[in-house]
């Protein structure tokens, strides 16, 4: 646990110390950049949240749940089958 944080600690120095390398200018646009990004992110969740919220009906629909292996007859065979040939198959393995 030491050895990974020095290891992280020499890692976050060395980052420092190519970020305060920079000019303050490429600096100031490398985080006006990440601003916009952000801002231009948030925006568009806002926009997708408001645009859900106004297009749903205030009306919830309930229903029974179905159980999809009654639903279909034929995947319960195989499911059966497949569980019948693991039986068979461990049955042979003990001899």
């Amino acid at each position: 646990m030491k050895k990974i944080r020095e290891n992280m600690d020499r890692y976050f120095d060395k980052v420092d110390g190519r970020w305060r390398a920079l000019p303050l200018r490429q600096q100031y646009n490398y985080l006006l950049y990440c601003f916009l990004v952000y801002l231009v992110l948030t925006i568009a969740v806002i926009l997708k949240v408001w645009y859900d919220t106004g297009k749903s009906n205030h009306r919830v629909v309930i229903e029974h749940i179905e159980n999809p292996a009654v639903k279909k007859k034929e995947s319960a065979i195989s499911m059966q089958d497949s569980l019948l040939k693991i039986i068979k198959n461990k049955s042979h393995e003990r001899e």
